[in-house]
């Protein structure tokens, strides 16, 4: 069973100044929205604006690379650039070898943008064998494990407040 949280904190962290992007995949409906509810509720605990928090969608977990890079372009055009993105899927094992390849290529992709884009891109991706067990990580499970989309809002702001 994993442990709740980030474990021990060097301090606290404030958000109140920080503009916060989650960009989340559609498959896996009920799961997505727990834990896009779970980083969300934790980034107002931390003091990110509710009109500093964008949110926006992409078809599946395959497109959150493309997505989240094509996102932090579209805000900064904007003259509002994010200070960390959260992209978030779910990806759950099924009979064919597709869920390795989409869980390699997606993880590789995520970790590459922390340094091509130099901001704090979080890795909200749940890699499950089963649905029990995204459900668990999702806080869909009384008693079997906690939200872990408040753990990625809470990564989120701490890494865009430590080294700013």
């Amino acid at each position: 069973m994993a442990v709740k949280g980030l474990g021990q904190l060097d301090q606290e962290y404030d958000g109140s100044n920080l503009r916060i992007g989650i960009l989340h995949a559609r498959w896996n409906k009920k799961i997505i929205e727990a834990l896009v509810e779970g980083a969300k509720a934790r980034l107002l605990e931390l003091n990110v604006k509710p009109e500093n928090i964008v949110i926006e969608t992409v078809p599946g977990s395959f497109e959150l690379p493309y997505g989240t890079k094509r996102f932090l372009e579209r805000e900064a055009k904007k003259g509002k650039p994010l200070d960390a993105v959260i992209p978030i899927g779910v990806l759950i094992k099924g009979s064919t070898m597709h869920f390795e390849y989409i869980c390699d290529s997606v993880t590789q992709q995520l970790m590459k943008l922390n340094f091509q884009l130099n901001i704090p891109v979080i890795f909200g991706v749940l890699t499950c064998l089963t649905d029990e067990q995204a459900e668990a990580r999702a806080g869909l499970i009384e008693g079997k494990m906690h939200n872990h989309g408040e753990d990625w809002g809470a990564a989120a702001v701490e890494m865009a407040t430590k080294f700013e």
